[in-house]
C-alpha cells in the first residue's frame, strides 16, 4: 500500500513538471488517499497485536 502511494506521489511531480495539471492533482489525490489508508492499517494492525498481547515492534 505504501509502494503505491510513493508511486502515485512519484507520478504526481514528473507529470506536474512535464505540465499535465490534470493528471498530477488526480495522482496526488490518490496517493494522499492511499497514504491514509495505509497508516489507518498500519494503526489498526498495532492495535490488534497489543491486544492479543503480541510485540507491537
Amino acid at each position: 500500500m505504501l509502494g503505491w502511494a510513493l508511486i502515485f506521489a512519484v507520478l504526481a511531480v514528473v507529470a506536474g513538471y512535464l505540465g499535465f495539471i490534470g493528471l498530477a492533482g488526480v495522482a496526488a489525490t490518490i496517493a494522499k488517499v492511499l497514504f491514509v489508508v495505509f497508516l489507518v492499517l498500519l494503526v489498526a494492525g498495532f492495535v490488534v497485536r497489543a491486544i492479543r498481547g503480541q510485540s507491537v515492534i
